[in-house]
């Protein structure tokens, strides 16, 4: 474990940290969007914000996949389990993601769907094989990272001809997100949410690379720099973000160069370009219809799109109106501006869907900053 340890180093961390507060200027403050909800968990968990000076301010992206999932695509999965010869699979993270009218794929299981967690696509592919007359459907979401082994598991059904095997696709893309937040109104229009840079996911950059962030770089004029998940690969990130601030310069710059390359992992992008198209249109949860964000399964392989299969259509859906978690994920308000926070609201009892995912925001500020932010408030009122 020493590897790991050298990048949670206390004594480098004061070292950055002072390296951070010489270098930010105190006539301007700092506003960096961590858009990956690994980055929001590794924050929140090392107490990365308390080392930072106080004009540089952490905002919280949609880099989480299950937070994103529209209620909608919830509420058709569990529509179709009602099909008592339907098996859904899915991840765990995605079983306890509130829907509409308080259900959730934990409580149709509860209710006598057949829904079961897997950890893999190759578990998918087991349970199909070894029941051919259950129709195994296979609920596939995330971004760049898990896209990748859902096009293998398409392909080696495709050459085990499983007929009983087919992928309710939600897999999104992270390039469409950033655009889609720089461009909102709230960031250009009204400048309710100012960004003066990216810390770029890790995961996702180790399939796609670099090189598609050159493009806000160039077109928005905001820096990026690409970090991995330790607490000192987020502070370096910072440290090179405010160096490019202080320089006027909006570069794409790559910290976690141990996993990440400019052109990524080809064979990976390869196998997700022969299985998958774009979609003209995808709703996110508190981004709205975004065009060109997520993808589908390419007609050649239709037998094994759930959605042409089962005749699946998306039907909108709308979101608790207490609850704050599109805004969260628009970075326009922080998991403590929500009512529902902490009350109503926590891990055993989401409301939202940014308390129920390990990436979530809601569930970071619950698990390492509640206690924190609780003591603050006491403090506050003493005085």
């Amino acid at each position: 474990m020493k590897y790991v340890d050298e990048f949670r180093d206390g004594a480098i961390a004061e070292k950055l940290a002072t390296a951070i507060a010489a270098e930010a200027r105190a006539d301007r403050d700092y506003r960096f969007m961590e858009f990956c909800g690994g980055h929001t968990h590794a924050i929140a968990r090392y107490g990365v914000e308390d080392l930072l000076p106080k004009n540089i301010k952490m905002i919280h992206g949609p880099g989480c996949p299950v937070c994103v999932l529209p209620i909608g695509r919830i509420d058709a999965a569990i529509e179709l389990v009602r099909n008592p010869d339907i098996t859904l699979l899915t991840y765990g993270d995605l079983m306890r993601v509130p829907a509409s009218g308080g259900s959730s794929l934990m409580r149709a299981k509860a209710e006598g769907g057949d829904i079961r967690m897997v950890y893999s696509t190759l578990d998918a592919l087991k349970i199909a094989t070894a029941e051919p007359d259950r129709q195994v459907v296979f609920f596939a979401i995330g971004f760049e990272t898990t896209t990748p082994p859902t096009a293998l598991a398409i392909k080696q059904a495709a050459a085990q001809k499983l007929e009983n095997f087919s992928v309710y696709c939600n897999h999104v893309l992270t390039p469409a997100a950033i655009r889609n937040i720089l461009e909102s109104r709230q960031v250009r229009a009204l400048g309710l949410v100012r960004l003066d840079g990216f810390v770029g996911p890790a995961h996702v950059s180790t399939v796609i690379g670099t090189q598609p962030y050159e493009y806000f770089a160039r077109e928005f004029e905001k820096p990026v720099v690409v970090a991995g998940f330790e607490p000192l690969d987020v502070m370096q990130a910072i440290l090179m973000l405010v160096r490019q601030a202080n320089d006027g310069r909006h570069e794409v710059e790559n910290q976690y160069a141990r996993a990440v390359t400019r052109e990524g992992n080809t064979a990976a992008q390869a196998i997700v370009a022969e299985m998958f198209e774009l979609r003209r249109s995808f709703e996110w949860r508190g981004l709205g219809e975004v065009p060109y964000s997520a993808l589908k399964i390419k007609a050649p392989f239709a037998e094994f799109d759930a959605e042409r299969r089962f005749g699946i259509s998306y039907q909108p859906a709308p979101d608790n109106p207490a609850c704050e978690c599109g805004a969260i994920l628009r970075g326009a308000k922080e998991p403590v501006d929500c009512k529902l926070f902490g009350t109503v609201c926590t891990p055993e009892t989401p409301i939202g869907s940014c308390m129920v995912s390990s990436e979530g925001a809601c569930a970071a500020h619950w698990t390492y900053g509640r206690f924190r932010i609780a003591a603050g408030d006491e403090r506050r009122k003493a005085s």
